[in-house]
């Protein structure tokens, strides 16, 4: 008889008191990494004059990202968690306050910021991999998804609160804030979080095993897949939300109105995660995970019909909603991957997270200059939908569990696979 995967609630994921250390500190970040967008933004066009410049300052976390995560990605499974996340956070602090104690040019400061993001893929990699490693089963994917929308709600916060920070405090006092948050994050864990033993030493250089990782992750058809998918649907919808200021622009809704349509998402994906998260058997998650593209995608496509803002904004809300297709897919793509590359492969998909939705925007804002806004904002919408295809077929729940246990199934041969093209790769 098949095993039915037991569902977790949220209690029994936050009873994990390492999970709750890496909560706290990261959702304590992500808020200060958003009130430094603000205040260097403001820092950089004030010594700069240049828009160009403090509009630069928004994406410049995120293209290093790709760097670090090829060249030293492999660090998050080599070193132990603890000193590696609070190194990261350490070194957050530091650049913040050299951004706000040293009269630094706008080049220089998107440099520290550029340099800092680099090593984001490692320090969020190893923290990825002790919520692995202390979470099991379908609490892993609520935990990822508690964070998921904390992260969210950070962001806005951050974000609203930044620009208070600011007008209130001065720019550089604001980067001050932000190097005492992420100090209280670094203090947080190396109180909080247990000193877990670090991976045995890999024979090889880091740089070396973090290409033939990556190279051994992307070649393997499944992880590939189910990296794609959790890559793709968001750079295209992201592209559909980049447009929605020129969106409301033609079609002459009031000022406001454009803040609201860029809320509409957000409040989808809190309300869509929590509600799938809380109510739905993992097992139909998984199943759900192709509707729930389509429910991602199929909304903005709505928009070309030219409806009143009011169903453009329940529109966007719904199209949010689809980002709880997320919850289905983190469950495979743990079991697909082999334990020992754990936190690369978490390091590997943020990274890929991070610039595809740096790409997703420049693409379609590209295709808007040259068609129109709604034409963009349509193929930015039926181009999400489409990538419901990627998803990866699998066994019915059970039955895949049962060939693991008695040889590999799909998810333990995409284990093999890598294991055996990344010693390959790291031989050679």
């Amino acid at each position: 008889m098949a095993t039915v995967e037991a569902p977790a609630a949220y209690r029994d994921v936050w009873a994990v008191p390492a999970f709750r250390v890496v909560f706290v500190s990261r959702v304590v970040a992500v808020a200060a990494d958003m009130l430094r967008i603000v205040a260097l933004s403001v820092l950089v066009f004030t010594a700069s004059g240049s828009a160009w410049l403090a509009a630069l300052t928004y994406g410049v976390g995120f293209l290093p990202q790709v760097v670090g995560g090829l060249l030293l990605g492999s660090l998050a499974d080599r070193v132990r968690a603890r000193p590696l996340i609070v190194a990261g956070y350490l070194a957050e602090c530091a650049a913040a306050v050299a951004l706000a104690a040293l009269p630094l040019p706008a080049w220089l400061c998107l440099t520290v910021v550029a340099v800092v993001a680099a090593g984001t893929p490692v320090f969020g990699g190893a923290a990825n991999r002790v919520v692995a490693d202390v979470l099991t089963g379908d609490a892993f994917v609520l935990g990822r998804s508690l964070i998921g929308m904390a992260a969210g709600g950070a962001q806005l916060l951050g974000l609203a609160c930044g620009g208070v920070a600011v007008a209130t405090l001065g720019a550089r006092h604001a980067l001050f804030v932000c190097a005492a948050c992420h100090l209280g994050a670094a203090l947080l864990v190396r109180r909080g979080l247990p000193d877990l033993p670090a991976p045995p030493a890999a024979g090889v250089s880091a740089v070396r095993q973090s290409w033939s990782t990556v190279a051994g992750l992307l070649s393997d058809p499944v992880v590939r897949r189910l990296l794609l998918v959790q890559w793709l649907p968001c750079a295209f919808v992201v592209g559909a939300e980049a447009l929605l200021v020129a969106y409301a622009g033609e079609r002459g809704f009031p000022p406001a109105a454009f803040g609201a349509l860029l809320a509409c998402s957000p409040l989808g994906m809190l309300a869509g995660q929590f509600v799938v998260g809380r109510l739905v058997r993992p097992a139909v998650r998984r199943r759900l995970v192709a509707p729930l593209i389509l429910v991602l995608g199929v909304p903005p496509v709505l928009l070309a019909l030219d409806p009143p803002l009011l169903a453009c904004a329940a529109a966007m809300a719904t199209s949010g909603v689809g980002f709880a297709y997320s919850l289905g897919v983190q469950r495979p793509f743990l079991d697909a991957v082999p334990g020992p590359v754990r936190g690369q492969a978490f390091g590997l998909l943020s990274t890929g997270l991070m610039t595809f939705q740096g790409l997703g925007p420049a693409l379609f804002g590209g295709l808007a200059q040259a068609t129109t806004v709604h034409a963009a904002i349509t193929l930015a919408g039926a181009a999400t939908a489409a990538t419901a295809v990627l998803v990866p077929r699998r066994p019915a729940d059970g039955a895949g569990q049962r060939r693991h246990r008695s040889g590999p199934g799909w998810t333990g041969h995409s284990r093999r696979r890598i294991r055996e093209r990344v010693a390959r790769r790291a031989s050679t």
